[in-house]
């Protein structure tokens, strides 16, 4: 195991008992989602999609300036 991969590692421990097998089973186990999405969610994002594809998108400084966050765009050179 490379050395700084073996530091990441033991930030991660939640204990220093903590043994690499434990981290990396629980950095696993935590990769994978338990809750599938739904139906509405999995349309939501097909529309999102077909709508980015058809151009109808806009920019976040248009959505800010909209929302009246001059302030924020002015602030951030946006």
């Amino acid at each position: 195991m490379k050395t700084d991969t073996k530091a990441l590692l033991d930030d991660l421990k939640i204990n220093p008992r903590e043994t690499y097998d434990d981290v990396v089973r629980r950095l696993a186990k935590l990769a994978y989602d338990d809750e599938p999405l739904t139906k509405e969610e999995i349309e939501a994002m097909e529309e999102g999609i077909a709508d980015i594809k058809a151009g109808r998108v806009r920019s976040l400084r248009d959505v800010m300036k909209d929302l009246g966050d001059d302030e924020v765009i002015k602030a951030r050179g946006l």
